[in-house]
């Protein structure tokens, strides 16, 4: 019969539960990090007394946290669709609202999109320029 005592640490992870440091070092992020969306109400690892203990869930919030976090959304509005998420059992209202912003955000990007190919012609202009420039002024007069 095994004990709690005798399970080897894989098991522990297996199950699913981890310490800050673990999560951490697996998603990549700082312990600050962790302990930020925490503060934030985006995630809410269970405790051991002051040890937080991160259970499959949390981690999995932690993930869409990053993942929002590297499409551009704020965390403000991670945590309104992490609400939303966990109020409508269906997720309808989460979904329309996600797609709604999603649609704003990938305007947002083809604006930038847009205003960084124009400035990098303008770019490619200017150097052109400038070494059309450099170059007359670096021959040397033919004799003749």
């Amino acid at each position: 019969m095994a004990t709690a005592r005798s399970r080897k640490p894989a098991e522990d992870h297996d199950a699913g539960l981890m310490g800050i440091q673990e999560v951490a070092k697996e998603l990549g992020v700082t312990m600050r990090a962790l302990r930020f969306y925490e503060d934030k109400g985006l995630i809410a690892p269970q405790r051991v007394g002051t040890t937080r203990i991160y259970g499959r869930r949390e981690v999995a919030r932690v993930r869409l946290v990053l993942r929002g976090r590297r499409l551009g959304f704020t965390v403000r509005e991670i945590k309104e669709f992490l609400d939303l998420y966990d109020a409508d059992p269906e997720h309808v209202e989460q979904m329309r609202r996600f797609t709604l912003r999603v649609r704003q955000r990938i305007e947002e990007m083809e604006q930038r999109k847009k205003a960084l190919e124009e400035t990098i012609e303008e770019l490619r202009a200017l150097e052109k320029e400038a070494v059309a420039n450099l170059n007359r002024a670096t021959q040397t007069p033919s004799a003749g």
